[in-house]
């Protein structure tokens, strides 16, 4: 199990997520990245989180043209909200986690 400074850094990149959408988990991420592979893991997992439901917000709102993005931005959002939170708490347990339906752009 990892120490618990490197659990509490994991999990603030997702919790300050709600604050700062890009800048706060990025900012942890390239300072402790180096430091531990813990931290390094949960910043990559987030910016691929992040990447990931950009793009499907951005399909939702083309989507809008035919009414069914109004329902899918509502989903997305809802996801991603279900999913920070989830990811926040197995990061503070130690454990690894891989957040659903995300592209895998940075390894």
């Amino acid at each position: 199990m990892p120490p618990s400074e490197e659990r509490l850094l994991a999990a603030a990149i997702y919790v300050t997520s709600f604050f700062t959408t890009f800048i706060g988990p990025l900012i942890i991420w390239l300072l402790k990245k180096n430091d531990s592979e813990f931290v390094d893991y949960h910043g990559k997992e987030y910016l691929n989180f992040l990447i990931s439901y950009t793009v499907y917000s951005a399909i939702s709102v083309v989507l809008m043209i035919i009414l069914i993005g109004v329902i899918t931005i509502w989903i997305v959002g809802i996801l991603a909200f279900i999913f920070t939170i989830v990811a926040a708490v197995k990061a503070y347990e130690g454990r690894e986690y891989r957040i659903p339906l995300v592209f895998r752009v940075l390894k």
